[in-house]
């Protein structure tokens, strides 16, 4: 049998597909911007604007210009070199046509091109161009403005002279295929944050976005939106724009800068009153959010510098003993930017910095760096280690205080006081946590859910802000206590991820301010102390239904008000059209189907026994509104909320941890000015408050 399926599978060289110039782009380009997302969509942008960025930082024009146009078009414009048009010498093509049809074409692989740049492999433009359903390039050069266009990649005639220009720079203009990105919806805030971060990294470089998707008629130039970027104080710059509205300890940034063989390091911190750490850092301007070498560097300087300043000042005691990395890291706000020649990413997503050389010359830069800061500024060097001494006097604390919750834990066999109900099941990626607001509703919960694999923790007592309060009061708190025993993963320096116990975290709250409030502190429970379940996709936020809508058979489950409307609206409808129908006479003479339902608003006795809330009875519509989950018998709970097949969920993930980190700072911090700012200028927004 095997040997003629092998006679039949005819394997040879017609079998080997070889996709020529950008086609490997098209047949995956997930290999290349990261996936056909709302991320790889925005990725389109990020390679242009790198472009120009590269030509800045190689001192070749300040002003940058990015203009979002009507019917997806993206348009961005420097002031550099602009790219060169004369035939090249291997493709034997213009050079514009070669960088915009070629892999792995361009300045960055040596040469006098680029001495830093933040493309690796060369394929920036060129894969925006394979993506793009059109593609326009002009390079203003020696006096004129060449054009090429291209479809798909494909050169649509040979690069053109089209006039004359005083200016250099290039422009690229480019409209993304919907054959390649099943939605293709620009972010306005997520390219102003991009935007502002390159311009933070690249000071002296003025960038100017512009929205023009709405004005498609001059009396329509209104609806422009613009912003402009510019930064003199670069990273320092930054790292205040990270501490808006915080309380801070060293009121004058550490700023480091210097060049080493060729590495180019600079660097700056900031110790704030919180409680989580905010380190970016970036490698040639690109985001290294898993870090690498250059963080590795930073670190081992500053937890040496500042360990050695705090011990020869006797500002750190003897019981206390010394601090660790983890110890600096907590209210750290810090930037750390590298460039260099031949950077070495990890992946094509460049996530981290695997370019050994640069761990020992930025350790070095930063132990001089930080060494000089603390003996010309003593204030803010005392401020800096009294902070830090606070997070090691805490951690002694909650260490103690978390061993004795895991040693009760464990010596109770997870008997919780929040009398978690557990799952049959031991498998973390089928098993389900619902963290259940009150009794009541957890009662109701634990009848109805599926005990194989979904266990029910109902929350007792006031929880905690953990926005204003240490760790070591965290672990002793009697309503989150349970939640860390149940999750499995420790806190702390103990967590491990790899210890979840459950693959689903489930928030299930009444659909009102009280159970909107408790959402918002275990989000912020979870954001502070686990984000890693955030970030792995763990968090669920349970969505109950706000009505039950019945009429006849027909039951409908309604989320909303406005839902509820359409549905009622609904069933009025056809209620007409029966009464409209003829239909069949009885011996009355009467139409059996207008008869019953149709005629009255009275609630039987078994609907009222039925219904846990309020209900009423409009034109045989019987409407239930359900107020809180204890409201729900165990089966509604389950048909409704709980049962994988129908229910609904929010999954919890962070587009963006700075604004994410800024937003719980404002409703949850303890400075209540920016609280108060907040509600002022959104109160207007909300519709329906429930008091």
């Amino acid at each position: 049998m095997a040997k003629d399926k092998l006679e039949k599978s005819e394997y040879g060289a017609k079998s080997i597909q070889v996709l020529e110039g950008l086609d490997p782009v098209r047949k995956r380009p997930g290999m290349y911007i990261g996936g056909t997302s709302t991320e790889g969509l925005h990725h389109l942008i990020w390679e242009v604007v790198n472009n120009s960025i590269d030509e800045a930082m190689a001192g070749n024009g300040n002003d940058i210009l990015v203009q979002l146009l009507p019917n997806n078009i993206i348009s961005v414009r420097d002031f550099g070199r602009g790219i060169p048009v004369e035939i090249h010498p291997q493709t034997k093509k213009s050079t514009l046509e070669t960088v915009l049809t070629v892999l792995h074409a361009g300045g960055k692989f040596g040469g006098d091109g680029y001495k830093i740049s933040g493309g690796l492999h060369g394929v920036g433009v060129s894969v925006v161009n394979a993506l793009s359903a059109w593609t326009r390039v002009e390079t203003c050069r020696e006096g004129k403005v060449w054009a090429q266009e291209y479809k798909k990649g494909i050169p649509q005639g040979d690069v053109k002279s089209i006039g004359k220009t005083d200016h250099t720079g290039t422009t690229v203009i480019f409209q993304a295929d919907p054959e390649i990105f099943p939605e293709i919806k620009y972010s306005w805030t997520k390219i102003l944050d991009y935007v502002r971060q390159q311009a933070y990294l690249t000071k002296g470089v003025k960038i100017v976005v512009e929205d023009r998707r709405e004005a498609t008629a001059p009396e329509l130039e209104y609806k422009i939106r613009k912003h402009g970027f510019y930064f003199d104080g670069g990273i320092i710059s930054f790292v205040k724009f990270l501490n808006r509205g915080k309380q801070i300890k060293n009121e004058m940034p550490v700023y480091i800068e210097k060049t080493v063989d060729d590495v180019a390091v600079e660097i700056s911190l900031q110790y704030t009153d919180g409680y989580k750490e905010h380190l970016y850092s970036f490698a040639n301007n690109i985001f290294t959010p898993e870090g690498g070498m250059h963080v590795t560097g930073f670190k081992m300087a500053l937890t040496r510098v500042l360990n050695d300043y705090a011990k020869k000042n006797n500002l750190i005691k003897e019981k206390d003993g010394g601090m660790t990395s983890e110890d600096l890291k907590e209210g750290l706000t810090a930037v750390v930017s590298v460039k260099l020649r031949n950077p070495q990413f990890e992946g094509q997503t460049k996530s981290k910095l695997g370019n050994a050389e640069v761990r020992g010359i930025v350790s070095s830069i930063t132990s001089e760096g930080i060494q000089e800061f603390l003996e010309k500024h003593p204030g803010n060097a005392k401020a800096m280690i009294d902070k830090c001494l606070l997070t090691v006097r805490a951690r002694i604390a909650a260490r103690a205080a978390k061993d004795a919750v895991l040693r009760k834990g464990a010596l109770e066999g997870m008997t919780l006081p929040g009398k978690l109900a557990d799952c049959t099941t031991r498998n973390a990626e089928l098993s389900e946590l619902y963290i259940v607001e009150g009794d009541s509703a957890g009662g109701s919960a634990k009848q109805g859910r599926n005990r194989m694999f979904q266990a029910i923790l109902p929350l007792r007592g006031k929880l905690v802000n953990v926005e204003k309060t240490s760790l070591d009061k965290v672990v002793k708190s009697d309503t989150l206590k349970p939640i860390i025993i149940a999750l499995g993963t420790g806190i702390g320096e103990t967590f491990d991820v790899s210890r979840l116990r459950y693959g689903k975290i489930i928030i299930m709250a009444d659909a009102d301010v009280d159970g909107s409030h408790i959402r918002v502190l275990l989000l912020t429970f979870f954001y502070r102390y686990f984000e890693d379940l955030i970030k792995n996709g763990h968090i669920y936020i349970a969505q109950p239904p706000l009505y039950r809508i019945q009429k006849g058979k027909d039951v409908r489950w309604v989320y909303d008000d406005r839902e509820k409307d359409a549905i009622v609206e609904e069933f009025r409808l056809k209620g007409k059209e029966a009464k409209g129908d003829k239909g069949k006479s009885g011996k009355d003479g009467k139409s059996e189907e207008t008869s019953g339902e149709l005629g009255g608003d009275e609630i039987t006795p078994e609907e009222l026994e039925e219904a846990g809330g309020e209900i009423e009875k409009i034109a045989g519509v019987t409407i239930q509104r359900y107020k809180g989950l204890g409201e729900m018998n165990p089966q509604q709970l389950w048909d409704t909320t709980m049962d994988p097949e129908h229910r609904k969920m929010l999954k919890v993930e962070i587009e963006d941890a700075e604004e994410a980190d800024r937003v719980f700072d404002v409703l949850m911090g303890a400075d209540v000015e920016p609280r108060r700012r907040f509600i002022q200028t959104h109160a207007k927004s909300v519709k329906n408050l429930d008091v």
